[in-house]
């Protein structure tokens, strides 16, 4: 078994800085298992401590059933894969991805068919023979990818491996990966700032915050069913639009903003009951979002971005923004006045004071 458990993990660095802070989760045999946040959140040195590049303060780490806190990188059967290339200028394709075979002392023959097999599930047989400085970052990356397969790991680590590649290319390396983790079958563990990239890649995704774990779910969980605001307006792209206001009581309930007073289902009523009277904030992605004549809610548009598929616009609300999300025959220039509705059954509620999930 291939599974990644940690138990209390927790790293300090000097000062007192917390970058892993208490964290306790699983990835389990064979996952696709993505750890997401912003830059400085824990992500990358939660991934470091997993391939014994960091030692932890406290806590244990186990590959399989093993705890390996104490055991050497080599000794750990990881394979890791970093956000730069880290490709020998002076070697081949094929001598980059055999090198730490070599080092190992296996045989000629076992080190030459898994360097073939490796090339022929990335695609870059015709590679071999190149050094480098003649590949486009794509190529590189598949290299590197290459050079782990080859290792026939129990777990794989990658440390945002596409963030130096450009769009197009990120997406193409996406279903990449996605393909070659259904072929190997086996464990990977992967670190990203991209929430796109996580949702695409992740069979479940643990958001990170300021070295803390979150929430651990798959993408649809995350997306519909965040623990708090930060998830909310972490997942989902463009992201969540938060409203401030407060519940007041009445038959229904009803979300009053400064520009707008929503009437909330009955339904809701039991889970908003303690929020009556207080500091409130509303979400609403911004695909729930319908330009509706007369509706109630006047906007003005700000900035219109046709996408081709669709129109996303940059609304003015009082003093604050939403963004909507709407199909691609919408006309609006900067300057329009539009009314809008927000569905009530497809808002979420935020304690003001503590960010944590109310509805």
């Amino acid at each position: 078994m291939s599974r990644v458990v940690f138990k209390d993990l927790t790293k300090l660095y000097d000062k007192g800085v917390v970058a892993v802070d208490r964290v306790t989760f699983e990835v389990a045999d064979k996952e696709f298992f993505v750890l997401v946040g912003p830059s400085g959140c824990g992500k990358s040195t939660t991934l470091r401590l997993v391939a014994g590049l960091e030692e932890p303060t406290s806590g244990e780490i186990y590959i399989g059933d093993r705890m390996v806190n104490n055991v050497e990188p080599r000794d750990r059967d990881i394979a890791m894969v970093f956000q730069n290339y880290a490709l020998y200028p002076h070697m081949s394709v094929q001598e980059n991805m055999a090198f730490a075979l070599k080092l190992r002392k296996l045989p000629k023959d076992d080190i030459r068919a898994r360097v073939e097999e490796a090339a022929r599930i990335l695609g870059i047989t015709e590679l071999l023979g190149r050094k480098p400085a003649a590949l486009s970052g794509g190529q590189r990356q598949r290299v590197a990818v290459g050079r782990a397969i080859v290792r026939h790991p129990k777990v794989f680590l990658f440390d945002e491996p596409l963030s130096n590649l450009d769009a197009k290319l990120r997406v193409g390396m996406r279903t990449e990966l996605a393909r070659i983790h259904r072929q190997l079958e086996t464990t990977v563990f992967y670190v990203t700032h991209d929430q796109v990239e996580a949702m695409t890649l992740g069979q479940r995704i643990g958001v990170m915050k300021e070295g803390k774990l979150l929430q651990v779910a798959d993408s649809m969980t995350l997306y519909n069913q965040p623990v708090n605001k930060f998830v909310a307006g972490f997942i989902g792209s463009p992201p969540m639009n938060f409203l401030s206001g407060r519940i007041e009581r009445g038959e229904p309930l009803s979300f009053v903003h400064p520009e707008f007073s929503l009437p909330l289902p009955a339904a809701l009523n039991g889970r908003l009951s303690s929020a009556v009277g207080k500091a409130t904030v509303m979400g609403v992605r911004p695909e729930a979002i319908r330009v509706v004549p007369a509706a109630g809610i006047r906007t003005v548009v700000e900035v219109c971005e046709q996408m081709g598929s669709e129109v996303v616009l940059y609304l003015k609300l009082g003093g604050e923004t939403l963004v909507a999300r709407l199909p691609p025959d919408t006309a609006h220039r900067p300057g329009d006045s539009v009314d809008i509705a927000i569905p009530a059954e497809r808002v979420h509620f935020f304690d003001a004071e503590t960010e944590l999930t109310l509805v």
